[in-house]
Formats: structure tokens, C-alpha cells, sequence
């Protein structure tokens, strides 16, 4: 399934959800705006993924009930799951595309927004140049979540009135998500942002030096960042402090180690940076709820 066409009618497939209600308007010009709404039933037990694939958009999505999941990443690892409040919003850029892999219901308001639309609504606006979003997972914003229940009202509309309000709420949505990256070039780094960049920069340098010990101190400086700056930002948008994403990564590389090859678990442990198989042992059950032979033997089965 492609977005190649960003005359998009509705985001529904790609949730498994081919007749998920989609409303569709040309706010500006010519480009359009999808919104769909998303009620996502998950079984105990079931890890549905959701992929949204390359595309020169932006896809945004306001949590309207509690969920949980986690992102992978495009080198196909996962991020620890974290639980997203009602009203909190993530906005993810698909140049990469997108996926998530859900641990619980998911009930929210999806759009797609193209770029050309987000240049349509900054020459009308009178902003210049056109900025680039900035990511966000799972923060908070009220202005967001309030123009988002006024949109989900629009669907049990049975009258024509539907699309001129929707036209007038896309821009609103456009107009505040270009005012928060305009702001945030403007106040450069503040304590409240913490860029895509920097973080995908922690990540690549914990993943890279899984074998040893990390200071907080030198993964920040990998960042571009003083400590106190990172671990506030880190935490803020990943949900997790920097030292159990880094156990969580170390946790991942064992599983390879564990599946693809027959070392014991003490050169695994020492492999992954644990401080010994006891220690290994120990964050591995309470990430996996079993022990890594355990775990193993369930994958050689």
C-alpha cells in the first residue's frame, strides 16, 4: 500500500481498519487534509503493528482514550512502550515512514498532512520560510486536543456544513503546529525541546557502545547537550530515563545473541555491557518475565 497519491481518502487501512470513518477537505488551494477516525480493538495477547510507509508528509495523531505501544525504529529495532495520555498528540515526519507496534486499544483522531499543505497554509499566514515540524510523541497540547474534539464532531454531521468548518480547523491545526516550530527556532534550544536529532543521536551512540559503561554525561555530550538538558528531554519524549532505554537496547541485543548464536550467557552478558551474568540475568526477567535460558530455549523450540 502506497501514499504516493496524498489525495488520500482514508488512513483506516493501514490500521486493519478499511471502513474507519475518513473526512476529506482542500483547506487552502489544492492540497487536502485526511482525517480519520481510528477505534482500534486489541486482544490480550495480540502486538498488532501499524506501518505508514515514505511519503512527503506529516502524519499526526490525538490520543482521544489512554493507549500503549512502542515505535520501531528503521533499522527494525523497538523502542521500550510507553503509555500516551488522552489528549496528548505524536506528530512523526514519513519521510522514513512510520511504524508502531500496539500493546492496547488504540482510539484516536488521525490526519495526514502534506507538505504542500503546510506551504499553502504558511504563504496565507504570511510566514516565511516554510518551517520544518517538530516531531512530538506523546506531549500534551491543549489546542490540539480542543480543536480535535470539534473535529470529531463533525462526523455525525448529516448536512453539507461539515467540510466549510473542516477547512477552517485544518488551518487552525496547521497554523499552531507551524507557530510551535517558528518558536522553536526563535528560542533555540530550551529546556522544554528536545529535537528528533538529538535523540536519534543518543540512541545511535548507546546502540554502538552497548559493550561498555555509559555515563550520562558522555551520552549527552554524543547529543550536543549539557546532562541536565538531556535527561529532562530524553525522558520527556521517550517516556523512559536514558539508562533504561539503554538497558531495554541491551536487553534487544542479547535476544540477537540468544536466537543467532550458541555463546554462554556470560560472554553474552559481557558482550551487551551487563556488569555480569547475575546482573544480566536479573534486567533480562524483569524485561522479558523469563530468564535468558529460559528465553532461548523457547526460541530453539
Amino acid at each position: 500500500m502506497s501514499l504516493d497519491n496524498l489525495e488520500l481518502k482514508t488512513l483506516g487501512p493501514y490500521f486493519g481498519l478499511p471502513e474507519a470513518a475518513s473526512l476529506n477537505a482542500v483547506p487552502v488551494r489544492s492540497s487536502s487534509i485526511c482525517v480519520t477516525r481510528i477505534a482500534k480493538d486489541v486482544a490480550d495477547g495480540e502486538r498488532p503493528i501499524v506501518s505508514l510507509p515514505v511519503c512527503d508528509a506529516y502524519f499526526l495523531m490525538v490520543y482521544t482514550k489512554e493507549a500503549h505501544h512502542c515505535d520501531i525504529l528503521p533499522d527494525g529495532t523497538r523502542t521500550l512502550p510507553r503509555r500516551f495520555e488522552r489528549g496528548s498528540v505524536c506528530l512523526v515526519d514519513l519521510s522514513e515512514g512510520a511504524s508502531v507496534v500496539l500493546y492496547a486499544d488504540l482510539h484516536s483522531a488521525t490526519f495526514l498532512l502534506p507538505r504542500t499543505l503546510i506551504q499553502e497554509v504558511v504563504e496565507l499566514s504570511g510566514t516565511s520560510p516554510r518551517p520544518e515540524l517538530r516531531c512530538r510523541r506523546g506531549e500534551r497540547d491543549q489546542v490540539l486536543s480542543n480543536l480535535t474534539d470539534v473535529i470529531l464532531s463533525l462526523f455525525d454531521r448529516q448536512n453539507a456544513s461539515w467540510e466549510v468548518l473542516l477547512k477552517h480547523l485544518a488551518i487552525a491545526i496547521c497554523s499552531h503546529l507551524i507557530q510551535d516550530s517558528v518558536g522553536e527556532t526563535e528560542a533555540g534550544v530550551d529546556d522544554a525541546i528536545f529535537p528528533y536529532n538529538r535523540e536519534a543521536a543518543a540512541k545511535e551512540f548507546m546502540r554502538k557502545n552497548l559493550a561498555r559503561e555509559l555515563s550520562v554525561s558522555e551520552i549527552a555530550a554524543a547529543a550536543g547537550l549539557s546532562a541536565n538538558h538531556f535527561s529532562q528531554g530524553f525522558k520527556k519524549v521517550t517516556g523512559v530515563t536514558p539508562h533504561q532505554w539503554l538497558m531495554h537496547a541491551r536487553v534487544e541485543a542479547a535476544k540477537d545473541l540468544l536466537r543467532g548464536s550458541e555463546s554462554s550467557l556470560k560472554v553474552i552478558a559481557e558482550a551487551c555491557g551487563f556488569v555480569d551474568q547475575s546482573h544480566f540475568t536479573k534486567v533480562f526477567s524483569r524485561e522479558t518475565g523469563m530468564t535468558p535460558a529460559v528465553w532461548r530455549a523457547g526460541c530453539l523450540n
